[in-house]
């Protein structure tokens, strides 16, 4: 049997230490042959056998016991096989077995110092005829020797880890560690060194502690970003025969600012109409900027040019551009391009890396402003005109102007946006742009109007522009002034002579500059009245006060008063205004109790039976009454004449063909011809009738088509003043028969009226849809009609 190289230094490494264990075991054994022993009542004696410890290696793999050692043989065995000794304790019998007659150890199973380092076993000799002890039961330990059977292992792996890019050499990353579960007191069998496998040149480990480092200067995060590395714990100090573990780092480069921003070209061109609206975005640039994060966050100015105040630059946080917008509006006209010098500045520098600056880029953007076609612009946005409310048609109040701004020049046409002047007060004449009154105006209706004027390209209508115009409305005095409300005036029938029963105020709808001032007096027909007076307070109210007392209500219960009121306006006005007084009863704090004038006595002799018979008759006609007015209510004018009338007077309508009898519906064709008839209409009373009829000289003259729709228009509205009428709405047709039709018309509204021979005959051969006009039309000696 061959052995390995490794195979052959493990059984080499045990050989010489089961060498050294049998000596130290013998060693144990002289030493304590010397210890004495003592024995209660009994002189001191040598102890034969005492024992500390055996020591055995674990992870024997071979298939007979492990010899483990031997016990010293009692000074009373006398070697006749009188004595035998016995095992206890931890592992006794399952584990450790002894040969009762030599005292032999032996270890029965494979041992695993990581399980359990030692064993605490008790032995003792007894005799074997009597099963006595013969000697004091003794303690001893197994230890179990330790070989090299973990590898070590990284209990934290795999590792992720960052620097910062461009560190110095020796730059701590991160620390791995490594633990071996083998005993650290014994040999070198946990001793643990570190090592790279991958990784190199750019990092290194500290074979002791297990620090990372870097072992390049310069790494570029921008020429790459993340590296792998291998490291390596082999136990054994690293020797030959050592085991090892591995594990995997992960180190990540992360980004400092050592890239200034660049722009990709020296000079931008961009092209913008010139209605562009303010705040639209013209452009975006952007410097390229390797970093990353707020290593790369930029801020963008403009140093220099000619827009500085017609265009402005700001970042887009998302995506790190300048954004250039618009300020101010473009025009075409004024100048046509514009030149801008922008910056690009880091926001962050890292003073560590000024040597690879400057960390900002200049570019140039040049904007040409493009001509578009505008519409026409007002001398000025809002107009503020004014104009008398006397003001006559056709008053000029103002004129506004506008002109196109484009080198073209076009002439400019005015108009109205009548959806803000929809009662159409004003004018606007389309050339001149001077704005008129079309109606007359009242401050008291409205007194501003708004109105927005329209300006058009006459080449192109398409263009309009918008001007706004305030026209405000001063006041004349053309409102006579009136009671501020309506005043409920009552006097007691016990009032005394000049007490005040009223105080009224007035007003007035216009708007004198001094305010109002009115004036309070009685007209002349009521000046001389005996009942009452009026008093002008000259604080624009008056007072109604009383001329006599002994007012009473069966005499008379009201009194009009007119009070003649008149404004201070120029020219002044005047009205006329009808104070009510009513005359009460009233308790003794002067309060109205009744206002009701007093029922009139019954006359003497009329008895409580004939009143009563008198309120029963009234209440019979009553009901009288109203049953007749229900029977009216009722009655309905039938809508189909009765079948024994002439059929020929009837429309009979075809909803398809051949509706032949099954057609009931009909219409009185008569009055058709006969519109003059004059009919019995019924009116609603809440309804103001508005049919117009036509006279008998009109409709001769009239053609047929108009007669028919008049008579439509005519039934139409009795229909809606009808008070008997359904409350829903219906749809009746009233037409004449086609032309068009390959039978020609089959209509008899011109049988009664004249004399025509044509033959019928053909209709009994149309089959039996057509079976009742054959009847009615045929020549056959049963036909109704010829």
């Amino acid at each position: 049997m061959k052995l390995g190289k490794v195979e052959f230094c493990r059984f080499l490494q045990i050989l010489a230490l089961f060498l050294c264990l049998s000596g130290m075991n013998q060693a144990e054994l002289s030493r304590s042959r010397s210890k004495p022993y003592f024995q209660s009542g009994r002189t001191r004696t040598k102890r034969s056998w005492v024992w500390n410890q055996f020591f055995v290696l674990e992870e024997y793999m071979g298939t007979d016991p492990l010899y483990v050692g031997k016990l010293l043989h009692s000074d009373v065995d006398k070697g006749d096989g009188s004595i035998k000794y016995i095992l206890s304790g931890e592992g006794a019998s399952s584990i450790f077995i002894i040969d009762e007659n030599t005292g032999d150890i032996h270890a029965t199973k494979r041992l695993d110092r990581e399980e359990q380092a030692y064993y605490t076993l008790r032995a003792q000799a007894l005799d074997r005829l009597t099963n006595k002890p013969v000697e004091p039961e003794s303690e001893f330990v197994i230890k179990i020797q330790d070989i090299n059977d973990n590898e070590p292992k990284f209990l934290d792996g795999p590792y992720t880890a960052g620097v910062p890019e461009m560190s110095p050499v020796g730059t701590s990353v991160v620390q791995v560690t490594a633990t071996d579960a083998d005993d650290p007191t014994y040999g070198n069998s946990a001793r643990v060194v570190y090592s790279i496998l991958q990784g190199q040149p750019y990092f290194s480990v500290e074979p002791k502690t297990g620090v990372i480092k870097t072992a390049l200067p310069n790494m570029d995060r921008e020429a790459k970003d993340q590296y792998l590395l291998v490291i390596q714990a082999k136990d054994m100090v690293g020797q030959n025969g050592g085991l090892s573990g591995t594990t995997s780092v992960t180190v990540t480069l992360t980004d400092v600012n050592d890239n200034p921003p660049r722009f990709p070209r020296r000079s931008y061109q961009y092209n913008v109409p010139e209605s562009l609206p303010v705040a639209s975005v013209v452009a975006r640039i952007k410097a390229a900027d390797a970093d990353v994060g707020p290593n790369a966050e930029m801020e963008y100015k403009i140093v220099d040019g000619d827009g500085l105040g017609v265009f402005k630059i700001s970042v887009d946080k998302d995506t790190q551009e300048g954004v250039i917008t618009i300020q101010k509006e473009l025009d075409f006209e004024a100048k046509t391009s514009y030149t801008l010098r922008i910056e690009a500045a880091n926001m962050h520098v890292d003073p560590r890396f000024l040597s690879l600056g400057p960390f900002s880029d200049m570019t140039t953007v040049k904007i040409i402003v493009e001509d578009v076609d505008e519409p026409p612009v007002f001398t000025t946005r809002l107009y503020s005109m004014v104009v008398s409310e006397a003001a006559k048609v056709g008053t000029i109040i103002g004129t506004v102007a506008a002109h196109d701004p484009d080198a073209s020049n076009s002439p400019v046409r005015y108009s109205i946006d009548r959806n803000t002047d929809l009662e159409r007060y004003f004018n606007i004449d389309a050339n001149s742009g001077v704005i008129t009154t079309a109606k007359s105006l009242d401050r008291e209706t409205n007194a501003v109007h708004n109105i927005t004027v329209l300006a058009m390209e006459s080449q192109n209508p398409a263009q309009t522009g918008r001007g706004y115009v305030a026209i405000t409305i001063l006041d004349i005095n053309d409102n006579a002034p009136e009671f501020a409300m309506e005043y409920e005036t009552t006097v007691c029938e016990n009032a005394q002579p000049g007490q005040v029963i009223q105080k009224i105020s007035a007003i007035d709808k216009d708007d004198p500059p001094n305010g109002h001032q009115f004036y309070f007096s009685l007209t002349a027909e009521a000046a001389n009245n005996h009942n009452f007076t009026l008093q002008d307070n000259k604080d624009n109210t008056a007072t109604v006060l009383t001329r006599r007392n002994g007012f009473r209500r069966q005499e008379q219960s009201v009194f009009y008063l007119p009070i003649f009121i008149v404004d201070s306006g120029s020219p002044s006005l005047s009205s006329t205004n009808t104070l009510t007084i009513r005359v009460c009863d009233c308790d003794a704090d002067g309060i109205a109790q009744t206002c009701n004038a007093e029922a009139y006595i019954l006359p003497a002799g009329l008895s409580t039976g004939a009143l009563i018979a008198i309120l029963a008759c009234v209440l019979t006609l009553l009901v009288l009454v109203l049953l007749i007015v229900t029977m009216r209510r009722r009655k309905k004018e039938p809508l189909i004449f009765d079948e024994e009338r002439d059929i020929r007077e009837n429309i009979v309508r075809y909803d398809d063909e051949g509706g032949g009898e099954e057609d009931t519906e009909a219409f009185d064709m008569a009055a058709l011809r006969n519109l003059n008839i004059i009919r019995d209409t019924k009116t609603r009373r809440d309804v103001t009738p508005e049919i117009q009829f036509l006279s008998r000289p009109t409709f001769k003259s009239i053609p047929d088509n108009v007669i028919f729709r008049e008579f439509i228009w005519e039934r139409l509205k009795e229909a809606d003043v009808d008070p008997c009428a359904p409350p829903y709405d219906s749809l009746q047709t009233y037409a004449f028969e086609g032309n068009g039709s390959v039978a020609e018309s089959l209509s008899s509204l011109d049988s009664i009226s004249s004399n025509s021979d044509q033959n019928y005959d053909y209709l009994s051969d149309w089959g039996p849809r057509f079976k009742r006009l054959a009847d009615m039309y045929g020549t056959g000696p049963d036909c109704l009609y010829s």
